[in-house]
């Protein structure tokens, strides 16, 4: 085999970094759904538990981690609408400034996202009996890394449907 050939062979073996990452995002996703399910949350949509989870964990405001999810303001009013329906967070109006609603999580909500943390704690701690530590650095460092690039790319390049 030639030095050629055996690069294009290595080459081909390599799995690229973003289908890694949507592998990875899977098992955290699949995890949460599952517990979620099982815990009478099925009817959760897709992005609500890092909504809700967000919002217990780091006393975040709903808008702070839709934000996080980049998507337009519409899609996020919609999931906020649904998560006030489906009994996950309430909206009221804020008694200091009227024109402002205040969005809180309910009991269920604060339940769900418990659920939800639950599942991550259980893949993290199969991940970390699975590498050492010095692994788990280098992936943790490494996906901060991509959140920084991301997060300058936005900047520089702002989509025009988000305002």
């Amino acid at each position: 085999m030639s030095n050629a050939e055996a690069e294009t062979t290595e080459a081909d073996d390599v799995v690229i970094l973003p289908a890694l990452l949507r592998d990875a995002r899977g098992s955290y996703a699949q995890a949460v759904r599952t517990d979620l399910t099982a815990a009478g949350f099925d009817d959760l949509p897709r992005n609500g538990p890092f909504v809700l989870g967000g919002m217990a964990r780091f006393n975040a405001s709903a808008a702070d981690m839709i934000s996080g999810l980049g998507v337009t303001k519409q899609a996020a009013s919609q999931l906020i609408d649904l998560l006030v329906v489906r009994g996950y967070l309430t909206r009221e109006v804020d008694p200091v400034d009227r024109r402002r609603m205040t969005i809180s999580l309910t009991d269920r909500g604060r339940a769900a996202s418990q659920v939800t943390r639950s599942a991550v704690e259980s893949i993290d701690a199969e991940l970390a009996a699975m590498i050492t530590p010095q692994q788990l650095d280098g992936l943790r460092a490494g996906l901060i890394a991509l959140g920084q690039i991301k997060s300058r790319s936005i900047q520089a390049h702002p989509h025009p449907h988000d305002d």
